[in-house]
């Protein structure tokens, strides 16, 4: 998924946060399906599909209190098909990759969702959702995954960039199939 790193393309650097982990919340999942709804409406034909991805989407898995929903248009490139429906639900272009937008609410405002727009049928559409599917299947990845989490959370403090990067190898090892069969501490 990604190499992790991240690449130019920022509006405004990420500030100095602190990586924030709380237990599951059932209710993730009702408000991901509100978003999904509500971007739905707003693209329109634009939206090929809209997926609840991250770590908010697997039962059981500590995360950030904050929603990742991805959208997948037929152009990427295409900003105007996407940009303005989004700018409408109180969202703003933070991050421009060559296969990746990613909007948040503005800085200053409680961010409860990150969206993030691709190609269908990209890399990186497919690569989110093999990660989060396969995590879902394995209970023993969720248990390993948390524990790098906490891990990174407590060594990293405010660099979010940082413990962003710390996971890139578990999640291209999970995507990849590669993980070692034995997951215990």
């Amino acid at each position: 998924m990604h190499n992790g790193l991240v690449k130019n393309g920022w509006f405004d650097r990420p500030g100095g946060e602190p990586v924030h982990l709380v237990e599951h919340d059932s209710s993730w999942a009702g408000q991901a399906a509100d978003w999904s709804h509500r971007i739905n409406l707003a693209l329109g034909s634009t939206v090929e599909s809209v997926a609840h991805i991250g770590s908010t989407a697997v039962p059981g898995l500590i995360s950030k209190p904050v929603l990742d929903i991805q959208v997948a248009v037929l152009d990427i490139s295409d900003e105007s098909a996407y940009r303005s429906g989004l700018e409408t639900l109180g969202l703003i272009l933070r991050q421009r990759e060559s296969d990746h937008r990613f909007f948040r609410p503005p800085a200053g405002e409680l961010r409860t969702v990150h969206v993030h727009v691709c190609e269908v049928g990209s890399i990186w559409e497919r690569e989110h959702l093999v990660f989060r599917d396969r995590l879902r299947a394995d209970p023993a990845l969720v248990r390993a995954y948390a524990r790098l989490k906490l891990g990174l959370a407590k060594s990293v403090g405010h660099d979010r960039l940082a413990y962003t990067n710390g996971k890139s190898q578990f999640i291209k090892d999970v995507v990849d199939g590669t993980l070692p069969h034995d997951l215990s501490e």
